[in-house]
């Protein structure tokens, strides 16, 4: 029986989407791990704290406790640091900036993943990030490796904030997802790899429901580590 789903992927391959999709169709709870590594270099930011500053940082990280509140009716969990509320605050586009900075500090991920461990400890859920099957839930009864190409990813990140911007430019958010790309595959801590364990799925043309799909079909099929 899954009790632990671990997905991981690159910026934009839907894997987000896809977890709290299948979370919910699932009845189990869904980890966003990305958004806690956005908490804190909100909070860096806020404290001005200079984000070369690892010492500064890691002591941030290992103080800040992350708190999840169930879903809200669109699947996002709100998440709250000192009792506020900042889940519209980490989806800035100062904080897509500079998250990857934050995130490559060794310090910081490991505190982030003590929390992360703690939350799954109950089982039950799914968690999305960028090492999720590798370092945070290592024994996962089911890992995942969502991917698409650069040119899909860069169109649904260009779609998506088009929304928010209508003067976005598409090769800038093509430049930042391969800069993205280039810290988390090459950062010295809990670098982005597929997992050998991990079953990929290339979501480049697919719709979501059929990634879903596809999923359940695996769990089904008991397409998972036993």
């Amino acid at each position: 029986m899954v009790k632990n789903i671990a997905i991981d992927g690159p910026a934009g391959a839907g894997k987000s989407t896809i977890a709290r999709k299948l979370a919910r169709k699932l009845g189990f709870r869904y980890l966003d791990s990305g958004a806690m590594y956005r908490a804190v270099t909100w909070q860096a930011l806020k404290q001005e704290i200079k984000l070369d500053d690892e010492r500064t940082l890691v002591s941030l990280a290992e103080g800040m406790e992350i708190v999840f509140l169930p879903p809200a009716e669109d699947g996002i969990s709100p998440l709250l640091v000192g009792g506020q509320d900042i889940t519209k605050e980490i989806r800035q586009p100062i904080i897509d900036q500079n998250v990857s900075l934050v995130a490559k500090v060794k310090g910081v991920r490991e505190a982030m993943v003590r929390q992360q461990r703690k939350m799954a400890s109950t089982g039950n859920i799914v968690i999305d990030g960028r090492d999720i099957g590798t370092r945070v839930l290592p024994e996962a009864d089911l890992k995942l490796y969502i991917t698409a190409s650069l040119e899909e990813r860069s169109k649904r990140r260009y779609q998506e904030q088009l929304f928010k911007n209508p003067l976005v430019n598409y090769q800038e958010i093509k430049n930042k997802i391969i800069r993205r790309d280039k810290i988390d595959c090459e950062r010295e801590f809990s670098p982005l790899v597929k997992d050998q364990d991990a079953i990929l799925i290339d979501t480049s043309n697919l719709p979501i429901e059929e990634v879903i799909n596809k999923i359940m079909q695996l769990i089904k099929d008991g397409e998972h580590n036993d």
